[in-house]
């Protein structure tokens, strides 16, 4: 059974940093290609990073590029979106995502909030 859990979100300010966690179970992290998106209030829900089976490829959204990176850890079987340089347009709930099968799976998603 997939399941993905984020955790880590919470309330800074502007120019501070958070470091999200996915903590997944029924599958293997390394093996799958792995999303994090975020939707705002109002908004739809925008892909901001990925990280590609094996880990060799991310890709981000240009709105992130240069502030956030994703990773993982294999080990952990937990992926990680790391967010530096926060900015109030940066406030969502993050989601973390996995397509198998043609099925896509979320997490439950965590709350992010940049203000002053």
């Amino acid at each position: 059974q997939v399941q993905l859990v984020e955790s880590g979100g919470g309330l800074v300010q502007p120019g501070e940093s958070l470091r999200l966690s996915c903590a997944a179970s029924g599958f293997t992290v390394r093996l799958d290609l792995i999303s994090w998106y975020r939707q705002a209030p109002g908004k739809q829900r925008e892909l901001v990073a990925t990280i590609s089976a094996g880990g060799a490829s991310t890709n981000y959204a240009d709105s992130v590029k240069g502030r956030f990176t994703i990773s993982r850890d294999n080990v952990k079987n937990t992926v990680y979106l790391q967010m530096n340089s926060l900015k109030p347009e940066d406030t969502a709930i993050y989601y973390c995502n996995v397509r198998r099968t043609g099925t896509d799976y979320w997490g439950q998603g965590t709350q992010v909030t940049v203000s002053s």
